[in-house]
């Protein structure tokens, strides 16, 4: 007993340091995502190949991510966090120096599907992780903390894929995370405690249906946002569904689930997942359509274009860590309301920009929505992460990287999907836009930005229905089991 209770006291005296060996680490996805958009048109441009061909190389990154996150969430819970968070950094690095010199497009695919297999390792299980090692009133602070990690990656990827292609190649881009990658490497080896959850057998059947269904699904975003519903998209929702019933059906009978479906009967958990969801979804609407605004209306030249978008992740940098040390005191019911409530009143002033807009006009608005984003970030993941039962984190931590996914991919289909419904076509393809084709291209952009309000006060209002309070993360799982059966 003496020697468990040792350990655990080593266990808290080390968390800041675990913490920012997680965090390290969590830079290197958020830069990595980012980054290759701002250098796919030289990619695309070295290996002489077609826009369509070289839109895979951040695309399968993505799809791989996505649709892996449940399985390593459990395969956390199974083997041990540790486990899967160090094998994931590994091949990310790997992969990484892989890509950096890939001879072929093609080769360059498929090693960022690779590189993806890790990424989705490393993201997976940071929330069960900081989750483990500190203390119900210390979460909020910890994920705080933890999301300027993610803030600060998203807002460097498209400055540093710039700068590092300008020094020397593209190449740089992959090249550069060999080093960042060993020392994050070694130091998560040395720091992050060897935690396991839910001990068992990994459901192969239903890692597998949840794979395909989540990658079709993704997949039918991405197409009917470029092209429309046709044949190949309306297979690939066909497919999405059909897997998706499978999973529902081998979850809900095997004897040891890979999802434990009882978790989104806790009502916290439940609201709290779908709010992240709209909450990216809302984002994501924002951060796709606005580079549009500002190029074909506002007319601004790229560099002024990146440096206007770095405010939103930077006000997230900014506010997450003191929203998250708010909420440990506070509670997170009436941040996370108000955190969404926010973001609704920001995307409805973006909605109504004038076509002349300066920059400041731009950057505030930008700025208003990350300062919501970070108010209600933290909070609710330290919910949904609080109310799971300790034996279940990496799973939890799995279904909200999952639900952050999948509303990215929602809002940028939505907001594609608004946009050609509402602005002429012939209008959408021009890159320079005045006078009534501005004004035209400016009505589709604004219903886009009020569905995104819609969205973030949707979140809002599932953020004010959870349960107050609501905290079972100590629990041994058996409520869940008991739910279940």
């Amino acid at each position: 007993m003496s020697t468990e209770l040792e350990k655990r006291t080593e266990l808290m005296e080390k968390r800041y340091v675990v913490l920012f060996a997680v965090m390290l680490g969590g830079i290197m996805g958020p830069i990595d995502a980012s980054i290759v958009n701002v250098i796919l048109p030289t990619i695309a441009a070295y290996f002489s190949a077609p826009i369509a061909l070289a839109q895979w190389v951040p695309l399968i990154y993505l799809l791989t991510i996505s649709s892996l996150l449940l399985f390593y969430g459990r395969l956390g819970d199974i083997l041990g966090y540790k486990r899967v968070y160090l094998a994931g950094l590994l091949c990310f690095v790997v992969t990484s120096g892989l890509c950096g010199l890939a001879p072929t497009i093609h080769w360059l695919i498929i090693f960022r599907a690779i590189q993806g297999i890790g990424a989705g390792m490393m993201m997976a299980v940071p929330f069960a992780i900081l989750t483990a090692v500190f203390k119900p009133h210390e979460r909020g602070r910890a994920l705080g903390i933890n999301a300027i990690s993610i803030s600060a990656g998203l807002a460097l990827g498209p400055t540093l894929g710039g700068l590092l292609t300008a020094l020397w190649s593209w190449r740089l881009v992959f090249l550069i995370n060999i080093p960042i990658g060993m020392v994050a490497l070694l130091w998560a080896f040395k720091v992050i405690p060897d935690l396991k959850g839910k001990p068992g057998r990994m459901d192969l059947a239903g890692a597998a249906t949840a794979f395909i269904s989540l990658f079709s699904f993704l997949f039918f975003i991405n197409r009917v946002q470029d092209t429309g519903l046709g044949l190949l998209s309306g297979t690939a929702l066909a497919v999405a569904i059909a897997s998706g019933l499978s999973f529902y059906y081998i979850e809900t009978h095997a004897a040891q689930p890979m999802v434990n479906l009882a978790l989104f009967k806790i009502r916290t958990f439940a609201l709290g997942t779908l709010s992240s969801l709209l909450n990216f979804a809302s984002q994501y609407i924002m951060v796709f359509l606005t580079p549009f605004l500002l190029q074909r209306v506002a007319h601004y030249p790229p560099n002024q274009i990146g440096l206007l978008m770095t405010s939103f992740p930077l006000a997230v940098m900014a506010v997450a860590p003191f929203s998250g040390n708010l909420s440990d005191r506070l509670g997170t019911r009436g941040l996370a309301i108000t955190g969404a409530a926010i973001c609704s009143a920001a995307l409805a002033t973006i909605a109504f920009l004038p076509v002349d807009a300066s920059a400041l006009d731009v950057g505030w608005r930008l700025a208003f929505f990350g300062l919501g984003s970070g108010i209600f970030q933290s909070p609710n993941n330290s919910a949904v992460m609080g109310s799971s039962p300790r034996p279940y984190l990496g799973v939890a931590s799995g279904i909200l990287g999952t639900a952050r996914n999948a509303g990215m991919a929602i809002g940028i289909s939505a907001a594609g999907l608004i946009l050609y419904a509402v602005a002429p076509p012939s209008i959408i393809a021009q890159e320079y836009l005045s006078g009534a084709e501005a004004l035209s291209f400016l009505g589709g952009l604004r219903y886009a930005y009020l569905f995104g309000a819609f969205l973030s006060a949707l979140a809002a209002i599932f953020s004010l229905m959870q349960t107050k309070g609501e905290s079972v993360g100590a629990a041994d799982g058996s409520v869940l089991e008991k739910a279940r059966g």
